[in-house]
């Protein structure tokens, strides 16, 4: 969800406001792919690489938690079930205890829906999660003395059943993966969009959904 900065500069607005109208685009974009009908929507929120931002800016992004985790009562009345990724699933995370708090409620509290899955990585970084992936596998293969496969390791991801990505979206014209997702985009196509994040709308998803021709085989939206 690239952009915000910029689109919040080009304003002659502070950074921040675009992190903050980011936000409730994110909102807006979760409700128009559960009203579409796409199965799993996952949201690069906060990268690892994202901590070395300046610390203002870094703590105004944390501080949207509250935000995103206060519209988990939306979600969960709309059978929604939210999802975190990241390094908070491996106990690694350098995020306050507050904020991995509210995560374990929102996942607790819709764990039993069965609508849209919204999956938000945060404090997220694919090469970690491989790494913690790989660990897991070797483990796995010394216990069963099984071979290490391709399945041993996707069943050691951060988040298993997340499914392959059909569609990875990049906003604000950006043409890289970001760390994003590594594994599960293998063979996924990339529609990059030069509109920032925060302009993103109903037209911009449709406009990624028509380029791959139809909904009909949209499993899975990365953005």
């Amino acid at each position: 969800m690239d952009g915000n900065g910029r689109w919040a500069q080009g304003r002659g607005l502070a950074r921040t406001e675009g992190h903050r109208i980011g936000e409730e685009r994110l909102a807006d974009v979760v409700r128009i792919a559960d009203e579409l009908g796409i199965g799993w929507f996952t949201a690069y929120g906060f990268s690892t690489e994202n901590w070395t931002r300046p610390k203002l800016e870094v703590d105004f992004i944390l501080s949207l938690h509250k935000n995103i985790f206060g519209r988990t009562d939306e979600m969960h009345r709309n059978n929604v079930r939210i999802r975190c990724t990241g390094r908070p699933v491996s106990g690694t995370s350098r995020l306050p205890r507050r904020i991995l708090k509210e995560m374990d409620k929102a996942v607790a509290r819709t764990r039993e829906n069965t609508g849209l899955n919204f999956t938000l990585a945060f404090d997220y970084g694919s090469r970690e999660e491989l790494i913690h992936a790989a660990r897991g596998a070797v483990a796995a293969s010394r216990l069963s003395g099984s071979p290490i496969s391709v399945e041993a390791i996707g069943d050691h991801l951060y988040v298993p059943e997340i499914p392959p990505v059909d569609l990875l979206v990049r906003t604000s014209g950006e043409h890289r993966l970001s760390n994003f997702l590594l594994w599960q985009t293998a063979g996924a196509p990339l529609y990059v969009t030069s509109t920032n994040w925060p302009d993103f709308d109903r037209h911009e998803l449709d406009a990624a959904l028509t380029w791959w021709r139809s909904t009909a085989g949209i499993r899975h939206v990365a953005v």
